[in-house]
This record gives C-alpha cells, sequence and structure tokens, in this order.
C-alpha cells in the first residue's frame, strides 16, 4: 500500500502511527494514516481489519 521510501510501517508494527498522514481532519477529529489505520484525537485507532483500539483511559487522582 505504501510507496514511501523508506516505506511506512505496517499497521501491525509497534511504531504504525509514525506512518504517514494521507488524509487528515481535524476539525472532524480523525486522520488517515499510509498504513491504513485511523487515527484519533483521543490516541484511539481503527486497524485496517475493523479492530478497534480503545484511547487509553486516565484515571483521575483521588480527590481530597
Amino acid at each position: 500500500m505504501c510507496d514511501h521510501q523508506p516505506p511506512c510501517p505496517h499497521a501491525d508494527a509497534s511504531d504504525h502511527g509514525s506512518a504517514r498522514r494521507v488524509a487528515s481532519h481535524p476539525e472532524q477529529g480523525w486522520s488517515l494514516l499510509c498504513n491504513g489505520v485511523v487515527v484519533f484525537t483521543d490516541d484511539g485507532e481503527i486497524q485496517p481489519d475493523g479492530r478497534v483500539i480503545p484511547a487509553p483511559r486516565t484515571h483521575p487522582g483521588p480527590t481530597a
């Protein structure tokens, strides 16, 4: 799918988020990477095979 040199990391690679953005829609909160991964501004993802990778949850600290 990628014709960049060096090629973008595959969607299953640990560094897949470093692939080039081929479409960006910040007003909608998402971008499409060259490897087919859709990334969202909350750090969630949709993989090319349809798997959803939820955004990491942050737990609020204790309230006093």
